[in-house]
C-alpha cells in the first residue's frame, strides 16, 4: 500500500496495524523529549487547498515528532491563487524532492488524481477531499473508540478491533467526508453503525452503505449505544435550505442537555460522546455535552497526532506499503527498519 486515500479499501489487517503503531507513537508523546529520528532526512509537504486548523497542525506536529522536514503549502497567497494547476503544483513539489504529500482539497477525488497521475513520486495521504473521504480522521476516531472499548473489557487494545461496539453517527451526513470514512472503517473493524439524520441530509445511495439508517435520534439512543458521534452542520457547503430552522434542527437532531441526561436515565453510563470538530455549540451539540466527562473531543485531537505519526512512519518506512509486519515498530526504540535513507 503506497498511499492512504480512503478507508473503503483499507483491510482489517492494515487498519489494525496503523492503530497498533499509533498506540506506540502515543507513548512517545508522554516522553520528556517527544521526538524520534525515524523520518530524518525525509520531506513531508502539507498541501492544503482548503482552510484547516486541527488537521494541518496535527500532521505538522506528527511529521516533526518523527524528525521529518516539513513544508506547509497554502493555496491562499500561492501560485494556485494565480491559476496554477494541480499538475504544475505537483511537479514543483516533485522537483523539491517531496517524500510524502498530505493533501486537503475542495474537489472530491483530487488526492486520488494526484496519487495515480504519475506527476509525483511520493506517498499521498488524503487529509480530506470535498465530501468524499477523510481517512486519518476515521482512524483517530477508531483509535479513540478502541481505547474506550478495551478499558470497558479490561483487556489490551493491541491487536483488537471493535467487534460488538454500537456506534451512532448523527447530523449532516450528506456533506460529511468524516461520516463516509467512519462508516467503512468501523464496519471493517466489526462495529455496528447507525446513521441518524433528517432525510434531506442523507446522501443518495446511503441504503447501499454498510450501516443502518434512522431519522429518530431518541429512538436510536433508547435502543442502546456505546459511542455517539455528532457531525458538524456544514453551512458553508449548503446552497439550499436543508431543514426549517436551526432551532428545529437542534431540537430533533442535536445532542442537547436533555439527551445527555437521557443517557443516565437509560443506564448508558459508559457511552462516550464524540465530535470531529470544529463544533457548532448549541446547534449539533450543547456545551454541557461537549464539556462533559463523556466527551472525547480533546482525546480525539490528541490521538490524531499519534495516528498521523503512525501513518507517515508506516508509509515512508515501508511497513504499510509492503504489509510485511504488524509488530511494534522498531522506530519507537530509535531505529529505522526498512528505511530508504537511514541517515
Amino acid at each position: 500500500m503506497r498511499h492512504l486515500l480512503g478507508t473503503e479499501a483499507l483491510s482489517r489487517e492494515n487498519a489494525i496495524q496503523i492503530l497498533d503503531t499509533a498506540q506506540e507513537m502515543a507513548a512517545v508523546g508522554e516522553r520528556e523529549v517527544k521526538k524520534l529520528p525515524a523520518l530524518r532526512g525525509r520531506t513531508v509537504v502539507n498541501l492544503f487547498f482548503e482552510d484547516s486548523t486541527r488537521t494541518r497542525i496535527s500532521f505538522e506536529a506528527a511529521a516533526k515528532r518523527l524528525s521529518a522536514d516539513v513544508i506547509n503549502f497554502s493555496a491562499k497567497g500561492s501560485s494556485v491563487s494565480k491559476g496554477e494547476s494541480l499538475k504544475d503544483t505537483a511537479q514543483t513539489l516533485q522537483a523539491m524532492g517531496a517524500d510524502a504529500v498530505v493533501i486537503r482539497h475542495w474537489a472530491s477525488g483530487a488526492p486520488a488524481r494526484l496519487a495515480n497521475s504519475g506527476w509525483i513520486d511520493a506517498a499521498v495521504i488524503n487529509a480530506g477531499d470535498g465530501t468524499h473521504a477523510h481517512p486519518t480522521q476515521a482512524l483517530l476516531d477508531a483509535f479513540t473508540m478502541r481505547a474506550h472499548w478495551a478499558k470497558l473489557s479490561g483487556t489490551s487494545s493491541v491487536g483488537a478491533d471493535l467487534t460488538g461496539m454500537r456506534v451512532v453517527i448523527a447530523g449532516d451526513v450528506l456533506h460529511s467526508r468524516v461520516a463516509r470514512s467512519n462508516v467503512w472503517l468501523l464496519r471493517t473493524l466489526g462495529a455496528h453503525v447507525t446513521l441518524v439524520a433528517p432525510p434531506t441530509l442523507l446522501p443518495i445511495g446511503v441504503e447501499h452503505w454498510p450501516c443502518e439508517v434512522s431519522y429518530d435520534l431518541d429512538a436510536t439512543l433508547e435502543a442502546g449505544v456505546d459511542a455517539v458521534m455528532m457531525l458538524r452542520v456544514q453551512a458553508e457547503r449548503m446552497n439550499a435550505s436543508f431543514f426549517p430552522s436551526t432551532r428545529e434542527y437542534a431540537r430533533r437532531w442535536g445532542f442537547d442537555d436533555a439527551r445527555l441526561a437521557k443517557l443516565d436515565a437509560l443506564n448508558l453510563k459508559d457511552t462516550i460522546i464524540m465530535h470531529p470538530g470544529p463544533m457548532n455549540r448549541g446547534l449539533e451539540i450543547s456545551s454541557a455535552a461537549a464539556d462533559s466527562p463523556r466527551s472525547t473531543v480533546l482525546a480525539q485531537v490528541r490521538n490524531g497526532v499519534s495516528v498521523r505519526m503512525a501513518t507517515l512512519y508506516l508509509l515512508l518506512a515501508g511497513d504499510l506499503r509492503e504489509n510485511t509486519t504488524t509488530s511494534t515498530p522498531a522506530a519507537v526504540n530509535n531505529t529505522v527498519p526498512n528505511a530508504k535513507d537511514p541517515s
